[in-house]
């Protein structure tokens, strides 16, 4: 996704024509700042489908300034909402933002600053500037947006272990139900109630052998139970083998997290409406695991209340474990002169901001161009360099001829 900040307004170069006044002088107005783009969670959205359909976004430039020393209207910045949990990476994969809470919002893209008019460059040598500057131009910035659900209590089994059944059975949500492999192609959340207050409930799809190394759908969707505090594993209590099937799941877990391995966890053996469970659950030993069937809602109930129980002693879940780069401001780069086949290229971020700012269709502008120049010290060192006149001297992506 591509997001667009807007350019600032160009500054303007006018002058006082107001009748009786003499020696008006310039009175040119700055640019207005163009506009931002943030990005700010909400629980009013749980997947990143619109932007899917729409892939760039731009916000609204700043305005031109104007005679009267009026300044031009800042650019609206442009707020795009996204689901609690979305993770906002730069592209070399790089975390910009981890919008964990509602209201989070980052400003991921900045609008250029407006360029300032005439009036600024008034001085005793130069009464009567006829220049003013360009805008900057904003930021333009690819992201790629990563939902990482967040929910209280996270679903985990393998396919067809009746996840969705129970996620249904417990809350009011209404996730695809049918009797094949794979049915749920993505993460879904409800949200149940209980004397101990409302939680929320994430199915996660179902993980086969190898899902921790990306066979089936695990690896795209583990990472969602990140973000959970309490993992429950859903078993077929039908399967040939459920305790094989539930070892199966338990070590992709492991290889995936061993952090998300070692959280608060209990077991739910789903499928008590049929025989085969039953006859499980009557020669089980094992402690800690509650039978239930989503279908006829045996032993819901209790399940509801052990994760109302787990809930309460359970941790906060850790910061992810990639570490996130951090975006620090550029230092000021020296000026650089390099020797080219095609002429001379000069870089640093002084020269380069001055050329920005520097509106090269004007010759008072470029008058002052050459000034700043000097000061900088940029003819000295291309002349250390060896140009000659003439010469093409290109400073970012503008090409100059020199003339001493």
């Amino acid at each position: 996704m591509v997001l667009h900040a807007g350019h600032g307004g160009r500054g303007s170069s006018s002058f006082r024509h107001e009748p009786f006044v003499p020696r008006g002088g310039p009175d040119g107005g700055d640019g207005g700042r163009g506009g931002s783009v943030s990005l700010k969670a909400t629980n009013q959205l749980t997947d990143l489908s619109l932007y899917k359909r729409r892939s760039r976004w731009r916000a609204d430039p700043g305005a031109d300034g104007a005679g009267g020393r009026k300044t031009g209207r800042n650019g609206a910045d442009l707020v795009l909402d996204v689901p609690v949990g979305t993770l906002v990476l730069d592209s070399e994969g790089g975390l910009l933002a981890d919008l964990a809470h509602p209201d989070a919002t980052a400003v991921v893209a900045r609008g250029g600053l407006g360029g300032r008019g005439n009036v600024h460059f008034k001085s005793s040598r130069r009464q009567a500037p006829d220049y003013a500057e360009p805008g900057l131009k904003g930021d333009e910035v690819t992201v790629t947006l990563d939902l990482k659900l967040i929910a209280d209590v996270g679903l985990v089994g393998a396919p067809n272990a009746g996840k969705s059944s129970l996620l249904a059975a417990l809350t009011a949500a209404h996730p695809k139900v049918a009797n094949y492999p794979f049915t749920t192609l993505d993460p879904a959340l409800g949200v149940a109630e209980s004397a101990g207050g409302r939680f929320v409930i994430a199915e996660i799809p179902g993980l086969v052998e190898g899902a921790s190394r990306g066979a089936g759908l695990g690896h795209r969707f583990l990472r969602h139970a990140e973000r959970t505090r309490v993992l429950v594993y859903v078993v077929d209590g039908s399967a040939a083998d459920p305790w094989q099937d539930l070892a199966a799941v338990s070590a992709e877990v492991e290889r995936f997290s061993p952090e998300l391995a070692h959280r608060p966890h209990m077991v739910a053996v789903n499928k008590l409406d049929l025989e085969a469970t039953k006859a499980l659950r009557k020669r089980s030993r094992r402690k800690g695991v509650h039978f239930v069937s989503a279908l006829a809602g045996d032993g819901l109930p209790e399940l509801r209340d052990a994760m109302v129980a787990a809930l309460a002693t359970a941790p906060e879940p850790a910061p992810p474990a990639r570490p996130a780069k951090v975006k620090l401001p550029a230092a000021a780069a020296g000026l650089v002169v390099e020797r080219m086949a095609w002429g001379f290229a000069v870089r640093g971020d002084r020269i380069e901001n001055l050329v920005e700012r520097t509106n090269l269709e004007s010759e008072g502008s470029l008058e002052r161009f050459q000034t700043e120049l000097d000061r900088m010290g940029v003819s000295e060192a291309l002349e250390s360099a060896g140009v000659k006149p003439g010469d093409t001297v290109r400073v970012a992506g503008t090409e100059f001829e020199y003339q001493p």
